[in-house]
């Protein structure tokens, strides 16, 4: 918005030369993390408040850990908080025709919703279990499969006339013409390893990375500060990947397909990471405010969407090892325990706790040193990604 709101005053008074600042893009990335930052500093107080007063608290179940019954009653549905410092910031500091930052943004702001309607029904209606996960999965695939749609031909073209010509060429080919080699899967630390998906393969990479980078960050969710670091970092990395793939010489230099208009998702990582440290001076231990599904699953949903954008998606394996590791926890423990109660009659488990941070937990780690550790884990896993810009 005040991107075209500078160019229009400036069309007006050619004399105010120094308006043209913001049509870099790197300002207005620097001015969307500081906005963001501000209004969630600002905000904080009066969101936990309001949480407080309407006594929306975080249900602890009473089969999870002894330490955290402290913690019932803290304010959940915080994730609020970040999506109204991310949204605010992004709207005013991004330009408003750029085609990949609406759909990043409608991800973001669907995934919320799902968020929202599971804690409503774990905080008012008292149900500590909250939505049902078929219930929620179901939303959550109508959400992934329109965005895997809608990127599969808007990755490939440059605008939306060649997105309606490559759509149209693709039916005509009875579903079965080729995607351009700028949406091929991307082999890090290789120059020229990449994998063509095809349409079909495509929308199914991008449903999956988008509903399970989604899942990921929610199970993560479960520590104070646990999550929303390592969200901060890997957006700030993506934000990286992002200006290098929307510039043409950065792409063609490092060897990356250039994607015209990739670049302003820095601008929405960079509110991101703002909104993200505004939330992390609440949530740090002992948190005064829980994220909630309504902030876990927008994170999640937002990285996933950003990756496959910059065709990133196995760099952002990598980068969120730490979201990888504790989806993977849940699904071996659950599996196994299925497993052996069948073979057995008894149910086992591999882990002390699933997710793994509770078993850290239960193996006499202190919530902070879990915390803490992880965010150490994923600052040198970004480094390692980052490498890859590089390292081919």
């Amino acid at each position: 918005m005040l991107l075209s709101l500078a160019l229009w005053l400036q069309s007006l008074h050619p004399e105010w030369g120094f308006l043209r600042v913001f049509q870099y893009l790197t300002f207005r990335s620097v001015m969307a993390a500081m906005t963001a930052l501000l209004i969630g500093l600002w905000l904080g107080p009066v969101v936990i408040r309001k949480l407080t007063e309407l006594k929306i608290g975080q249900p602890i179940r009473e089969y999870g850990l002894q330490t955290h019954l402290a913690k019932r009653g803290t304010p959940t549905m915080g994730g609020a908080l970040i999506l109204l410092s991310l949204g605010l910031s992004t709207m005013l500091w991004f330009d408003w025709a750029n085609r990949f930052v609406w759909i990043v943004m409608i991800v973001t702001l669907g995934f919320g919703a799902i968020g929202w309607a599971d804690d409503w029904r774990k905080v008012v209606l008292k149900d500590p279990e909250g939505m049902p996960s078929r219930e929620k999965y179901f939303w959550q695939s109508i959400i992934g499969l329109i965005a895997a749609i809608y990127l599969a031909f808007n990755v490939s073209e440059v605008n939306a006339l060649r997105v309606v010509e490559l759509f149209a060429r693709w039916v005509a080919s009875g579903f079965s013409n080729d995607l351009p080699p700028k949406a091929d899967l991307i082999v890090p630390f290789f120059k020229t390893v990449s994998y063509p998906l095809g349409v079909w393969g495509f929308m199914a990479l991008t449903y999956v990375v988008i509903v399970g980078t989604s899942n990921a960050v929610n199970l993560t969710d479960g520590l104070d500060g646990l999550a929303i670091m390592p969200v901060v970092m890997v957006s700030a990395s993506l934000g990286i990947f992002a200006y290098v793939t929307g510039n043409a010489v950065f792409a063609k230099y490092l060897l990356l397909p250039h994607i015209p208009g990739a670049g302003e998702l820095l601008v929405f990582c960079a509110a991101l990471s703002g909104a993200g440290l505004a939330f992390l001076w609440f949530n740090a231990y002992p948190a005064q405010v829980f994220m909630g599904d309504v902030g876990a699953l927008a994170l999640g949903g937002a990285l996933g969407t950003i990756a496959v954008i910059v065709r990133q998606e196995i760099v952002l394996a990598f980068m969120g090892g730490v979201f990888v590791l504790e989806a993977l926890s849940v699904m071996l423990q659950v599996s196994y325990f299925k497993y052996t109660k069948k073979k057995y009659g008894e149910g086992r488990r591999i882990l002390l706790m699933a997710p793994l941070h509770h078993h850290f937990e239960k193996s006499g780690w202190k919530e902070t040193q879990v915390v803490v550790r992880f965010w150490i884990i994923t600052m040198l896993l970004c480094l390692l990604g980052l490498s890859t810009l590089k390292l081919r």
